[in-house]
């Protein structure tokens, strides 16, 4: 059944207040929340009807799209789902929807080898290795990197909103270091992901704040305050923003400085692969190692992405950088000194 572009906004958008809980929706709630949707999308500013919602509402508990959503009212005036883990995007792909996106891969593929949708290669692979298992009941062939317990994924489209319509956040966040959460109005600049975490570069309005890199893992409420004035970005470049940067731990201003690193003969060919950084030069080679260089700002990713590398790795510089690796290496060997703890 072919449905059009703005029912599946409706859908979309019944589906994501029927998932909040914690707050009661009645059919007024709906259609206001499917009007704004509307307008914010497609900039219809003539509203949805109440018979528009109510019979979305039936085409979702019905099997005519393969929803079947088991939606209740409560009170006989507050809507619901019944299974609280339900979504409409849970739902498994119908055979319009393998065509949809067996048509749409193929339009993808003709991209693919050219250096300006260079980005479109591992998308367009994800994609038919989804379609390849969903028609033959497979296995995927390909296992690409994936963290399924990830969370603040929800958080990202509205985010993304918000950096395109210049829209100001309320944002209550907790750090892994907070002993309670805060709340405070945020202004979006750029989404950012790391080792499949995903992070928001922004300004925080509350009085003299840094710019803050906040992780969408620890946003515990996120919503749009558009009364609070936007502060829009004026001093920074975030096309090379993290240019300088292994990780997204960076203070604005904060100048980068070279890293000389020694790699044993036997692992540095996994180094000249498969960079530490772009900026990354071979400088030489010694009895023991081959000796390279980056030029990245000082952080924990950068010390971290260092340590990994154990026995294998010798930081000659800078001298702080330097001790600070071995404070840490000291440490954990005196860990392995001390007698074991029972469990």
């Amino acid at each position: 059944m072919p449905v059009n572009r703005n029912a599946l906004i409706r859908y979309r958008t019944i589906d994501q207040c029927l998932q909040n809980r914690l707050r009661k929706w009645t059919l007024d709630d709906l259609i206001e929340a499917c009007s704004e949707a509307l307008y914010e999308y497609e900039g219809i500013g003539k509203g949805v009807s109440r018979r528009s919602v109510q019979a979305d509402i039936e085409m979702m508990r019905s099997d005519k799209l393969g929803y079947e959503a088991p939606i209740v009212v409560v009170d006989r005036k507050y809507y619901t789902y019944e299974d609280k883990n339900y979504s409409i995007t849970n739902i498994p792909l119908t055979r319009q929807d393998m065509k949809v996106l067996s048509e749409v891969s193929g339009l993808l593929q003709q991209f693919k080898g050219f250096s300006h949708f260079a980005d479109l290669n591992e998308m367009v692979s994800r994609l038919e290795d989804k379609i390849h298992a969903r028609r033959t009941h497979s296995m995927p062939v390909v296992d690409f990197e994936k963290n399924d317990h990830l969370k603040g994924l929800e958080h990202i489209e509205v985010i993304r909103r918000a950096i395109i319509s210049q829209t100001t956040l309320c944002i209550t966040y907790q750090s892994f270091k907070a002993r309670q959460a805060n709340t405070f109005c945020f202004s979006p600049y750029l989404l950012k992901e790391y080792r499949n975490r995903w992070f928001v570069l922004g300004q925080s309005h509350q009085r003299h704040s840094p710019l803050l890199t906040l992780a969408l893992d620890r946003i515990q409420l996120l919503c749009e305050e558009p009364s609070e004035p936007y502060q829009e970005n004026s001093g920074l470049d975030l096309s090379t923003y993290y240019d300088d940067v292994i990780g997204v731990t960076k203070t604005a201003g904060q100048r980068n400085t070279e890293v000389i690193f020694r790699i044993e003969h036997a692992h540095a060919p996994y180094v000249i692969t498969k960079p530490i950084h772009s900026s990354q030069k071979l400088l030489g080679s010694d009895a023991e190692g081959k000796i390279f260089s980056i030029r990245v700002v000082l952080n924990f990713e950068l010390e971290r992405e260092l340590l990994g590398f154990g026995a294998k790795i010798t930081v000659f510089g800078p001298r702080i950088l330097k001790k600070q690796i071995l404070e840490q290496l000291t440490r954990a060997a005196g860990q392995y000194n001390s007698p074991e703890k029972p469990l």
